[in-house]
């Protein structure tokens, strides 16, 4: 069984995004590789991707996986490729493995793969296809004292800053990531986090990725969840940060919201929270503000008062859970 598991990928599915402004197939694969050496060592406080990774993954595994991944590629102009890790640490993703990744891919316009900021170096980028390729790069905040005291990223933004220069230097896009409300920030603070970040991220970045946190297995945003100390962010928090983003090039501002509706992700009151993801998607594609023009619901007074009530006590508990005996966290 855990063999069979280490020769699987995680996931492979297909989806929509953009290259050069039009909207492309992109087909989508998350390798399981022996994970990211800083979850091993102290990981970050929302992540509980290293749960799919698997130590005994080598080479060999990788190929195997390759395989499947060959199979159910079908020549998507697009090609995602991701990791519990960093693709650019040779420890998960040999460098063998790197190229025969890239030759199976050889028929996409773009190939994105992600990795953390230290890995951005000359070395590791010379055996890659440059005109393909587009690196993405989790920041999660341009605030150092959000990145050490909510995130534990394990960098500050000087490192990312490097990195973003370097692949600037060398023309490759750069798809940079952002955190929507991590741990101990109240909901006001996380929007204006959040829209700093933006505008920061955008000097270097392409395309800029607004990630609500949402509550995984096994990490300490989920034990504060549970406690009622954390709320994912409200959907209308996000809608927040992509209405009045302010970019500083031509970066494209969208988000995706993992487990968007749910008790453990982005949401509001769950009767609008089906029309407001569907605003967010188009959106993604359109840039266009006026997306968001027409959406309407009662609960948008509850975020208000919530927004000024947490801002007022202080606190970045989850008021409305402490006053709502039904809750039930599932």
């Amino acid at each position: 069984m855990t063999q069979n598991r280490s020769r699987t990928p995680v996931s492979i599915w297909k989806e929509w995004d953009i290259i050069d402004g039009k909207r492309v197939r992109a087909f989508v694969v998350i390798f399981r590789t022996s994970g990211c050496w800083w979850a091993r060592k102290e990981g970050c406080l929302m992540c509980g991707y290293n749960a799919e990774s698997d130590s005994s993954v080598g080479l060999a595994e990788i190929r195997e996986q390759l395989n499947r991944v060959r199979e159910a590629y079908s020549n998507e102009e697009f090609a995602k490729i991701y990791t519990s890790g960093s693709f650019l640490d040779t420890r998960e993703i040999p460098r063998e493995a790197r190229t025969e990744i890239f030759e199976v891919f050889h028929g996409a316009k773009r190939i994105l793969i992600e990795t953390r900021p230290e890995f951005v170096t000359e070395d590791n980028l010379r055996d890659l296809s440059r005109d393909k390729l587009e690196l993405a790069i989790g920041l999660e905040s341009a605030s150092d004292k959000t990145l050490v005291k909510c995130v534990r990223k394990g960098f500050f933004v000087r490192e990312y800053e490097k990195a973003a220069k370097l692949l600037n230097h060398e023309g490759i896009p750069l798809r940079t990531y952002l955190l929507l409300k991590p741990p101990f920030l109240t909901e006001k603070d996380a929007i204006e986090d959040c829209l700093r970040s933006i505008s920061f991220a955008s000097r270097f970045s392409e395309s800029i990725s607004i990630n609500p946190v949402n509550v995984q297995k096994g990490t300490v945003v989920e034990f504060l969840w549970k406690r009622g100390d954390y709320r994912p962010p409200w959907l209308w928090s996000l809608v927040e940060v992509l209405s009045k983003a302010k970019v500083e090039k031509e970066s494209r501002v969208f988000s995706s919201p993992t487990g968007g509706g749910s008790m453990r992700g982005a949401h509001n009151c769950f009767r609008c929270d089906s029309e407001v993801l569907r605003s967010i998607e188009r959106f993604a594609f359109s840039q266009d503000k006026r997306e968001f023009d027409n959406l309407c619901c009662s609960c948008v007074d509850r975020w208000k008062a919530f927004l000024e009530t947490q801002d007022l006590m202080g606190t970045s508990v989850d008021i409305d859970r402490y006053m709502n005996t039904d809750w039930e966290g599932e």
